[in-house]
Order: C-alpha cells, then sequence, then structure tokens
C-alpha cells in the first residue's frame, strides 16, 4: 500500500462510481464479525454492482467520498463513502457508510459523518435515521444516535440483522 498522508472529503462526482462499486463489495466482504454468516455477507454483496447502479444510488442522494492522496504521485483514490436519503420533510436517512478495511480505525468514519451531519444542520435537518450494522453502531452511538429498535434486512433469502437508530438535531443546532 502506498503512503497516504493526508485525507479529503469532496461531494460525491460520478467519476467514483466504479470504484464506490468495488469498495463496497470489498468492505462487505471483509466483515468477520459473529454476528454475520459468510451467506449472509454474500447476500449483502454477492458481487460488485455495476458503476450505472451506484451513480444513480448515490446521485439520487447527498453523498460524499473519502480520497486518500499518495504522498508520491499526489494521485487520490477512493477509501471511503457516506451518504444520506434527503427525499423526507427535513430528515435524513443515512444509507451508507463504508470505510476500506486498510483505512479503518483512522477516524475516517467519524470525519466523514461530521461533513454529512453539518450539511444537514445547514439545511434545516431535525432528524437522521439509519440502520447501524454490529460494526457501526458504535460510532454512531458515540455520534449521538439512540437505538429505536432491531432492525432486519431480507437479502437474497437472508435476514441480516441491525439496529435502527436516530438522532434528534433539534437539540443540536
Amino acid at each position: 500500500m502506498a503512503a497516504f498522508a493526508q485525507f479529503d472529503i469532496q461531494p460525491y462526482q460520478s467519476c467514483y462510481a466504479r470504484e464506490v462499486s468495488a469498495l463496497f463489495h470489498l468492505c462487505v466482504r471483509s466483515i468477520s464479525h459473529t454476528r454475520y454468516s459468510q451467506a449472509q455477507l454474500a447476500a449483502w454483496s454477492a458481487a460488485p454492482r455495476s458503476a450505472k447502479h451506484w451513480n444513480l444510488r448515490l446521485s439520487r442522494s447527498k453523498a460524499w467520498v473519502v480520497l486518500a492522496k499518495d504522498e508520491v504521485t499526489s494521485a487520490s483514490i477512493c477509501c471511503g463513502f457516506i451518504n444520506v436519503e434527503t427525499h423526507f420533510a427535513r430528515q435524513g436517512y443515512l444509507d451508507s457508510l463504508y470505510i476500506h478495511p486498510d483505512y479503518q480505525g483512522q477516524g475516517l468514519g467519524e470525519r466523514a459523518y461530521l461533513v454529512l451531519e453539518a450539511w444537514a444542520k445547514a439545511k434545516g435537518f431535525m432528524r437522521l435515521s439509519l440502520d447501524a450494522s454490529y460494526l457501526s453502531k458504535g460510532l454512531f452511538t458515540r455520534m449521538g444516535f439512540i437505538q429505536i429498535q432491531r432492525s432486519y434486512q431480507q437479502k437474497l433469502g437472508q435476514m441480516i440483522p441491525g439496529f435502527y437508530m436516530e438522532k434528534n438535531m433539534e437539540k443540536n443546532i
């Protein structure tokens, strides 16, 4: 792996769709947690989806990418992404937050979330909600989300467990 000195969070652009597709699949298939079986992970992401799929999905929401800049070549690679669905009245549903396994544990997920939250506050959102995985629940709890209930997503015949969480933005404005 190249040496990366800095990270930047930028609004999503269609040129990142292919990288996001590969990143999502890698992140899901790299999960090693007792609560997720190999069958569940295969259902969550059986194979990388098309760049067209990801571009449509992220273009229909507000999304950002986390970019790592190579110290030597100055090239940037997409090492994470986050998006929030915005078609609800004054509330957003955080659809995705994925950070490349090699870059996890460096605070990039928190940084990406804080960019999203600042944007949501500026837009006057009253609430954010999400379905957190076992892996992301701790991050979202630290960010002020409260678990409302257990959640289950059905994909390709598998039930993938998680946690429906909400954050009241009114008291944070």
